[in-house]
């Protein structure tokens, strides 16, 4: 596994949970274990691994909860996201890519933990994209817009449980 310097941020979707790392490793993958499966509510986990000496927990801390003897599933305590899972002896943890600020700037290499994969996962690129939420009318868009309280994709010097700036 490579390591690349590089700096990233993410938190979770309140803004109670914020992180920075400044390398990351070239693990990207998608994760169809159960354990994953049940800790995300989804049927895989998009995970990318950063050195436990790389990653700073910048406001709050996460909740942690061990799964098995050797993992710990991160979260917000406030607002229920699934941030990480760290394994205890290999010295990196794996955040959750969707948390990323940047998500698009690590897409997964690989499937882990296939033999869980849900029999019509390879049938999901394949679904007819019905456009952006206006699609749902302008009305429900806007209300949602003005209703929104999740924070914005960078850090901010303050922070409110409506996870706007202030």
């Amino acid at each position: 596994m490579q390591r690349i310097d590089t700096e990233v941020t993410g938190g979770c979707q309140c803004g109670a949970v914020r992180y920075r790392a400044t390398a990351m490793l070239d693990n990207s993958h998608l994760c169809h274990c159960r354990m994953c499966q049940k800790a995300t509510g989804n049927i895989f986990s998009a995970l990318v691994a950063a050195p436990d000496e790389a990653l700073t927990w910048t406001r709050g801390t996460p909740s942690v909860w061990k799964s098995s003897k050797l993992v710990e599933r991160g979260f917000c305590r406030n607002c229920g996201t699934p941030l990480f899972f760290h394994h205890v002896e290999n010295g990196r943890t794996n955040l959750m890519i969707g948390t990323l600020d940047n998500p698009h700037a690590f897409p997964p290499h690989s499937n882990i933990c296939t033999e869980n994969m849900v029999d019509w996962f390879d049938t999901v690129t394949a679904i007819e994209n019905t456009g952006p939420t206006e699609t749902n009318g302008p009305a429900w868009a806007a209300a949602i817009k003005a209703s929104n309280n999740q924070h914005p994709d960078h850090d901010t010097a303050e922070w409110d449980v409506k996870g706007g700036e202030r």
